[in-house]
């Protein structure tokens, strides 16, 4: 506080203020530059990995889960605004989740892997991921169920052309897609029709809408405009 004529007068606020947020600034500048050092350091890029991998399998669940929620939800779900946004919500955190603890446990387990055995062999990665899916993924639920099902038919092409490369499987002379594309409609069809029970619930619900609730019309309201009709015609 400074004096004029021997009085006290009151130094003015906003310097004070102003002071306070550069000295704060400072050291933000100073926190990101010590984060940015320690990102460069080599012999944390392991553990570095693991904690990036979390994030990037949290931020691809989200991406990945909530607009196929958002769809499948205002179309096949009934039930308040406010439901039906929880329901989105729930499952976009639960494949978020799920997607990040499991790339965590996975990355984690191929290092120290890599760590105890000095090199980094192709059974490490089979063996991380083993574990990981049995820890995260082992809860037979509908998100879970999705996931799954989305891999295995990934998996099942991924073999079948592995299988060729490799010599076991001889080459096709003519492209075997007409034929896989036949078989699996037929099959689906089949099993929608006689055995319904053993198919995924969304799936159900997807073939309903195309198969079944195409049969049903009043006017050309629920012909054409609408699925189904709401009111009491």
């Amino acid at each position: 506080m400074s004096t004029v004529g021997g009085a006290p007068v009151p130094e003015a606020a906003g310097g004070s203020g102003a002071m306070a947020g550069g000295a704060m600034a400072g050291q933000v500048r100073a926190l990101l530059r010590a984060a940015n050092a320690l990102l460069q350091q080599r012999r944390y890029r392991a553990a570095l990995a693991v904690i990036k991998g979390f994030r990037n399998g949290a931020v691809y669940g989200a991406k990945i889960r909530a607009p196929h929620a958002l769809v499948m939800t205002f179309l096949f779900k009934s039930g308040s605004l406010r439901e039906k946004l929880k329901s989105i919500a729930q499952a976009t955190y639960a494949h978020s989740r799920n997607l990040a603890y499991f790339v965590f446990t996975y990355k984690g387990l191929m290092a120290a892997q890599s760590r105890l055995q000095g090199k980094k062999i192709p059974f490490h990665s089979f063996l991380a991921a083993c574990i990981g899916g049995w820890l995260v993924f082992g809860e037979n639920n509908p998100i879970n169920s999705q996931i799954i099902m989305y891999l295995l038919s990934r998996i099942l092409f991924g073999l079948s052309r592995l299988a060729v490369e490799k010599g076991y499987i001889p080459q096709p002379r003519q492209d075997p897609f007409p034929l896989v594309a036949a078989l699996v409609w037929g099959t689906v069809l089949w099993l929608f029709e006689y055995h319904r029970q053993t198919l995924q619930p969304s799936l159900q619900s997807s073939m309903t809408y195309l198969y079944e609730d195409s049969e049903v019309w009043h006017d050309l309201s629920d012909f054409l405009i609408y699925n189904k009709r709401t009111d009491s015609k």
